[in-house]
């Protein structure tokens, strides 16, 4: 099931919200090793968790989660201007049709197999929301291995500058462009577009 999730600051009796920071925490912090806030010592939440970011979150027939996206608006500060501008050759794209991509996250519980299905299910997604939401480019930061992956999905993905050294990891800042035509590149891809577990949509 795909949850469509703004954030309420009164987070806690939401359980896609809940599952989803404790998520985060398991892997960008315990996993990872990232010097983010954590709340409660289970919840990653950061200044950009506040009004106006929109969370995709998969979970499974029993709720529990598999997969979710953090969508951060660009017309204020995100992570790519704020933290991250020296990986921009030009300032960043930004405006009411652009979207940065934050928090990417796997669950740490799935299997092997599991995990590539789930990524394409949430590519998938994302690129079902860019369409019918008006939105034309996502922007992020990844990783290098992660940068090479995005790539290889098929659509139209580009870096916005030279790779750079950050605390020891070497990252990319990216631009995709959402068309008409992304749901064919991405299948040619073998990534097929549609919601096979359904959709949930909740209200602000």
């Amino acid at each position: 099931m795909l949850h469509i999730l703004p954030f309420r600051a009164n987070w806690r009796p939401v359980p896609e919200l809940r599952a989803m920071f404790m998520a985060r925490k398991r892997v960008f912090v315990d996993l990872l090793g990232w010097t983010v806030p954590v709340h409660d010592g289970l919840y990653e939440i950061d200044q950009f968790d506040r009004a106006g970011a929109i969370y995709l979150i998969l979970t499974d027939d029993n709720g529990a989660h598999r997969a979710s996206a953090r969508l951060l608006p660009t017309e204020r500060a995100h992570l790519l201007d704020t933290y991250f501008t020296d990986l921009c050759a030009a300032s960043p794209p930004c405006g009411p049709a652009v979207r940065e991509i934050t928090r990417f996250c796997l669950d740490r519980r799935l299997r092997a197999a599991e995990r590539r299905l789930v990524r394409d299910e949430l590519v998938k997604a994302l690129v079902n929301h860019a369409l019918g939401h008006g939105i034309t480019t996502y922007t992020g930061v990844a990783e290098m291995a992660w940068f090479q992956q995005i790539l290889a999905f098929g659509w139209q993905c580009r870096a916005l500058g030279l790779p750079r050294e950050h605390e020891g990891q070497q990252l990319a800042a990216l631009r995709i462009d959402i068309t008409p035509d992304t749901p064919e590149q991405l299948a040619s891809a073998g990534i097929a577009i549609g919601l096979e577990h359904g959709e949930k949509r909740h209200a602000a």
